[in-house]
């Protein structure tokens, strides 16, 4: 029999994946060209061609043996070096080598923080809507996750509701901007404060407070709006980055970890972050993938693509009679549906071949996630459904 702990995990299997795989049934019955899924985050742009030009010239001129080797748990020195130049480029930081560790994507950084950090009990807030996964990592370290609730006007978080859930008990916060899944971007006034407020805390509780900052769309931004580095602001910050989004490459699953001088016991941390690297079974980044993304920092994927499906589907849902924020970066949509149970809306889109994700998969019911990274043909075809959808609850056009 499995354990006790995974027993509650596979009942509340991601309801994301599920929706993916409801996608596929659904095109083996309708075909394909029908289904308009919008459940995943998977990129639908190539990445850049530097990228694959990089791949190609390693593979080539590199050892044969080597290149597919391991290294230090941390990655490549030279690899780790350039991250940090590059970083330091672009925000003004200082950081160096012994700051950065490659991780397995961004997921596999924040457990590598949340195991190096948490005791049993401990507690990890973060600010609802947030990403379904960050409960699941937080268990497994017998950690226990806290949200704040969200403010639905805005998104942007609740620094009260936040102040009053801070007890001798919290060891981390975890943020996402751009985030997921409503794609606000969180202000440097709503972060200065953040970090006030950490700040006090700690000194009050006489404890550490670790701000666990989760980027995988920080290059996704399609305002003038600029994302603040965190590092900045406070102290005990830990940076999680993935390249996922920023350069199309989700299935090699490659990202750092930056923990930066200014942490407390910053050697100790390190060496416990490159430890659980390796303990987790992740080991090392991808050594190939390492050395094809130090040469690829200042590339990004094709934004304009993104945007223009932004733009298409933001306007027709609020043209048919849908409220929802218009997203500043990351490629999500959150809209308010017609009823309190958006699980009703789910369904009754279904009908449609429309497949979204229930917010209460975010911690926050009345909304549902639409994923914007598909074809802009999908975007378009969707529509009459979207209209045929407003129309059967009766919401008003603009």
């Amino acid at each position: 029999m499995i354990s006790e702990k995974m027993k509650g995990l596979v009942n509340n299997n991601s309801v994301i994946r599920e929706m993916f795989e409801e996608g596929k049934r659904m095109a083996q019955e309708v075909g394909a060209e029908n289904v308009y899924d919008f459940s995943l985050g998977n990129p639908n742009v190539p990445a850049p061609e530097k990228v694959k030009e990089t791949a190609i010239r390693l593979l080539q001129e590199e050892d044969p043996v080597a290149i597919h080797g391991y290294m230090s748990n941390a990655g490549y020195p030279e690899v780790r070096r350039k991250v940090a130049e590059s970083l330091n480029r672009r925000f003004g930081t200082s950081f160096h080598e012994d700051n950065i560790m490659m991780t397995v994507g961004a997921a596999s950084g924040l457990n590598c923080a949340l195991k190096a950090l948490l005791n049993p009990g401990d507690e990890v807030l973060t600010f609802a809507p947030y990403f379904v996964e960050y409960k699941n990592y937080v268990t497994n370290y017998d950690g226990v996750l806290k949200a704040v609730e969200p403010d639905t006007e805005t998104f942007q978080p609740n620094l009260d509701a936040f102040r009053a859930m801070i007890t001798e008990k919290t060891k981390a916060v975890i943020i996402n901007t751009p985030n997921n899944p409503t794609g606000v971007i969180y202000s440097e006034q709503v972060i200065r404060s953040m970090a006030d407020i950490m700040r006090e805390k700690q000194e009050e509780l006489g404890s550490e407070i670790f701000l666990i900052s989760d980027e995988p769309y920080r290059e996704l931004v399609y305002t003038d709006a600029v994302v603040p580095y965190v590092t900045k602001y406070y102290d005990n910050t830990i940076v999680c980055y993935s390249f996922s989004k920023t350069l199309s490459l989700p299935g090699e699953r490659i990202g750092y970890l930056v923990v930066p001088d200014q942490v407390s016991n910053q050697e100790e941390l390190f060496t416990a972050v490159t430890i659980a690297n390796r303990i987790i079974g992740c080991v090392n980044a991808p050594s190939l993938f390492q050395k094809v993304v130090a040469e690829c920092l200042e590339e990004k994927a094709d934004i304009a693509f993104y945007g223009k499906n932004r733009d298409t589907i933001y306007n027709a849902l609020t043209e048919y009679g849908f409220t929802c924020i218009k997203p500043e970066g990351a490629f999500y949509l959150f809209f308010k549906t017609p009823m309190a149970n958006e699980k009703e809306f789910v369904a009754e889109a279904k009908k449609e071949h429309i497949l979204v994700v229930p917010g209460s998969s975010f911690c926050c019911g009345g909304f549902v996630r639409l994923s914007y990274c598909v074809s802009y043909e999908t975007i378009v075809n969707s529509l009459p459904g979207f209209k045929r959808l407003a129309e059967h609850y009766g919401l008003k056009a603009e």
